[in-house]
């Protein structure tokens, strides 16, 4: 096996494999064409997500992500309709970050899936490996928010800003804290609410 394939088998890899350190050099220099585009530019826009284009997996339609952003590969990140990243959001995409649609994340978000050994003499190999991470539809994540290796986020849950998620959240729920852990449900109470809050803001547009 390549280092490449190791790496998105989940095995131990090395990270200083020629091959990858090519695949980081092509990231670093499309995600510094995109962190450094001038916004005063009239193609801006346009400019931005073609860079993104390029640089990720794949990326549905109506996406935006605020600059500055970073990854490791990008080739491992695939991101449905509807999506919003917020400023200084991280990706380590060793392995696959699988995001759907209507994904919503607030600023300095980071999905890391990369992992080290936990003992020293195997970690100092400079060995690593990496566990993907699954974001359902119609999930929103706060500012400062960690997402850790191995994790999956059900549809419709919302997680609070400056929780670090180290295990799986179901869909449909509030969730909070270090370690992130489930605070409620969402209800029909939540869902009355903000129709409610809707039908207002139609009212007072027209």
């Amino acid at each position: 096996m390549t280092e490449q394939e190791r790496m998105l088998s989940g095995a131990l890899y090395n990270a200083g494999d020629p091959a990858l350190l090519e695949a980081r050099r092509r990231a670093k220099c499309l995600c510094h064409r995109f962190n450094t585009q001038s916004p005063e530019d009239n193609a801006y826009a346009q400019h931005q997500q073609e860079t993104l284009q390029a640089l990720l997996g794949h990326m549905g339609t109506q996406c935006w992500i605020e600059a500055p952003f970073h990854c490791d590969y990008g080739t491992q990140i695939t991101i449905g309709d509807h999506f919003f990243a917020n400023y200084d959001c991280i990706f380590l995409d060793v392995a696959p970050i699988a995001i759907g649609n209507h994904v919503f994340l607030g600023p300095r978000v980071s999905l890391f899936t990369a992992g080290h050994p936990l003992t020293a003499q195997i970690r100092n190999l400079e060995l690593e490996f990496g566990k993907p991470i699954t974001i359902g539809d119609s999930v929103w994540i706060g500012g400062d928010t960690t997402v850790l290796p191995g994790v999956t986020i059900g549809p419709e849950t919302v997680v609070a800003a400056g929780s670090v998620v180290t295990k799986d959240l179901p869909g449909g729920v509030i969730a909070v804290g270090n370690p992130c852990r489930v605070l409620r449900p969402l209800t029909e109470e939540d869902r009355a609410f903000w129709q409610a809050q809707w039908e207002a803001y139609l009212q007072s547009s027209t």
